[in-house]
């Protein structure tokens, strides 16, 4: 199979603040394998969780360094190529795009989406929340008010451990509940917070009816999650603290969920097992992504329906997004009947 990889920019029609900083453009990889004359698609976008982010320039390295050593293979022959992948220590972002180019590919030759090659059902997804980033209340306020004149938003996901403390955080959600008095919500503390902190306002969130959070300590703190947990009265879900399905075995006693993202699993493959290891865990699931084109969450939500939980909505917030394909319907992102993963050029596309 022949690669190819091309860098393409996205820019955010409202910029987001979350714990550890601001996102208002990325550079995405396209990435395109050609085999027996049908042509498969992947994304991979950068991300820093750690001390080791994925930029850019490295996942382009990265693909043209490994990309010579798959050409005498077939999308195929995935497991051998994912053995390939085991050897060589390569960005999980790189993998999820080749991963996702080969299902796309798949579909493709067999004539079908992915979610129907997958029995799954389309009308299980869930709706989508829209995220809130880190802001003053009066921002938050405008930005709720933005989400809601865009879409049929029926969760907001709202980014708190602001810099400012707790406090600014009561502020901000206080004013998100005043302009979606009823949506649900969602939070996400990105490592923001300390064990106390996060004890008190887990407690707090709870009488405000939120319905879970996410990622409350920073990743490394992890041994901490076991007292959180008995003292918290909302699910506690784990982003930057799980990558692969061989990291829920040690956090299965110690949380409620897990977010699982395609860069940070290596691709479709992979999040497919983290679902069935979080199961057998008995933790609940959610999807979400980082500054990712329609591309990128059209390929997640082709595994939708097995999610309690869904945030799919960087593609929402895109001005110049080159692609299409899930839709939004009564607040959900759906794919779409088109073979593979379903995503076409869109008008913004050069």
């Amino acid at each position: 199979m022949q690669i190819e990889a091309e860098i393409f920019t996205v820019n955010k029609r409202f910029p987001l603040t979350i714990s550890r900083g601001t996102t208002a453009q990325t550079k995405n990889v396209w990435v395109r394998i050609v085999h027996d004359d049908i042509e498969g698609w992947g994304e991979a976008s950068p991300f820093s969780v750690g001390s080791h982010p994925q930029s850019t320039e490295l996942i382009k390295d990265s693909l043209e360094k490994i990309t010579p050593g798959l050409k005498g293979f077939s999308p195929l022959q995935r497991q051998q190529i994912e053995g390939i992948f085991k050897k060589i220590q390569i960005p999980s972002a790189v993998k999820a795009a080749l991963d996702m180019a080969m299902h796309d590919w798949l579909g493709k030759r067999v004539g079908l989406p992915l979610w129907q090659i997958w029995g799954l059902d389309r009308n299980a997804i869930v709706p989508t929340s829209v995220t809130i980033g880190i802001n003053s209340p009066e921002g938050a306020r405008t930005r709720t008010r933005d989400w809601l004149k865009f879409m049929d938003v029926r969760v907001l996901k709202v980014k708190l451990g602001s810099p400012d403390g707790v406090g600014a955080d009561r502020k901000m959600l206080m004013a998100v509940r005043e302009e979606a008095p009823t949506q649900d919500l969602y939070v996400d503390a990105n490592g923001g917070w300390s064990l106390e902190d996060a004890i008190k306002m887990c407690s707090w969130l709870a009488e405000l009816g939120v319905k879970y959070v996410e990622q409350p300590l920073p990743r490394g703190e992890e041994k901490n999650l076991a007292e959180l947990k008995t003292r918290s009265p909302l699910p506690i879900f784990v982003d930057e603290s799980c990558f692969t399905s061989s990291d829920i075995p040690q956090l299965a006693n110690l949380v409620d969920g897990i977010n699982i993202k395609l860069m940070k699993s290596g691709g479709l493959t992979e999040a497919m097992r983290m679902v069935h290891t979080a199961r057998a865990w008995g933790l609940q699931v959610m999807f979400g992504c980082y500054s990712d084109s329609t591309l990128l969450n059209t390929a997640t939500a082709q595994l939708a329906p097995l999610a309690d939980y869904l945030d799919l909505d960087s593609h929402l917030n895109l001005i110049d997004d080159p692609f299409t394909g899930a839709f939004v319907q009564e607040g959900r992102v759906l794919p779409n009947n088109l073979p593979g993963l379903g995503v076409q050029r869109s008008a913004f596309a050069a």
